[in-house]
């Protein structure tokens, strides 16, 4: 899930994990997965906005391509809704 607000210059993203999913230590592993998917983006960084993606419990066993795929799909949504 993805949450987005316009901004002017450079964006912002951040990371939040729900406590739906039980543990420390695997609320935390998923922040890194997200948190590394994003890192590894070649493009559609948030340029323009600031992103806040919140993490499911799927995202512990979720290959990084698919992550990456899905954030990089959710960023071009906000890119075009921002420029609308």
């Amino acid at each position: 899930m993805l949450l987005w607000v316009p901004r002017r210059g450079s964006g912002r993203a951040g990371f939040a994990v729900s406590r739906q999913i039980r543990g420390a230590v695997r609320r935390n592993r998923a922040r890194r997965r997200l948190r590394e998917a994003y890192r590894t983006l070649e493009s559609g960084r948030a340029l323009g906005i600031d992103a806040v993606f919140v993490a499911r419990a799927l995202a512990l066993q979720a290959p990084m391509a698919d992550l990456q795929a899905d954030m990089l799909q959710a960023l071009e949504r906000a890119h075009r809704s921002a420029g609308a």
